[in-house]
């Protein structure tokens, strides 16, 4: 198996990275440097050139905030450039695995969000990625797109900057009233590795969205006092939303259901507790 893999400096990119290295796998690694995934014309020389048997499409614009300034650029890259890979990924014959989000939905929902419920997303970032999904699903190429949620293991993520911040501050106000599962990078690309070697096996044809997060379900609030036990010198302070207001807005309740990647995959939602002490 020969994969592909696009935005491979991003968090989960540089996670797939590591795996592939470990495991021994044959894989191009293309940056966002390397491949930009908004031109068509060098998306299909890549695709051409390398003739992978899958493609993990890991890269994105994900400054959700500065994206309702950027709004050409985050649809540029989250919608047109996952149409121009599932473009080619259908010419070539080659399944697509796309990374999507938890922030396409509305978070109205009291409990945790199906594939199959209703969309609504409140922020450009949301929407760009929205559209991305719909472009793939509209095409003719097999895919497997992957909404995930809170994800962390990268330089640039939320667990890196709290403790950041706790390096120079006694006290920290965090959000108490969104809530979702906080996913490892790691276990991010654990799992679409599982999901390339499955669909690249004859007769696979369970197509389509997949919700994939970690547990238990979590308040941002609870997620950086977990991050910060242990600076007993540091407070944790929750506060409403309104208390931190952002550009975009963001869903007060985005946990996933996982329950259709277990029984298509065999795969586990994983705890982010666990993955944190791992982290140190």
């Amino acid at each position: 198996m020969k994969i592909l893999v696009t935005g491979a400096n991003g968090q989960v990119g540089q996670a797939l990275a590591t795996l592939i290295q470990e495991e021994g796998l044959d894989a191009y690694l293309a940056s966002r440097e390397q491949l930009d995934i908004t031109d068509y014309k060098s998306v299909s020389e890549c695709v051409k050139s390398v003739i992978p048997d899958v493609i993990i499409n890991a890269a994105a614009y994900t400054a959700v905030d500065r994206a309702e300034e950027e709004i050409e650029l985050a649809y540029a890259i989250n919608r047109d450039g996952s149409e121009n890979l599932a473009k080619i990924a259908d010419e070539m014959d080659c399944p697509l695995l796309h990374i999507s989000t938890d922030f396409v939905f509305d978070g109205g929902k009291a409990g945790a969000y199906l594939e199959t419920d209703a969309t609504g997303p409140l922020s450009i970032y949301g929407k760009s990625k929205l559209e991305g999904e719909q472009r793939i699903s509209a095409s003719h190429a097999k895919h497997i797109i992957l909404r995930t949620a809170w994800v962390f293991g990268g330089p640039m993520s939320f667990v890196k900057t709290m403790k950041r911040l706790a390096e120079d501050r006694t006290e920290l106000s965090v959000v108490e009233d969104q809530f979702g599962g906080p996913t490892p990078a790691k276990a991010i690309a654990e799992s679409l590795l599982k999901i390339a070697k499955i669909v690249t096996e004859e007769n696979f044809s369970d197509w389509g969205v997949y919700h994939y997060c970690g547990k238990p379900r979590v308040s941002w609030y609870q997620f950086a006092s977990e991050i910060l036990k242990s600076k007993t010198d540091v407070t944790v302070k929750p506060i409403p939303t309104s208390g931190y207001p952002t550009p975009a807005k963001r869903p007060a309740n985005s946990v996933l259901d996982c329950s259709k990647i277990k029984n298509i995959f065999g795969i586990d939602q994983p705890d982010w507790k666990a993955a944190l002490k791992q982290e140190g």
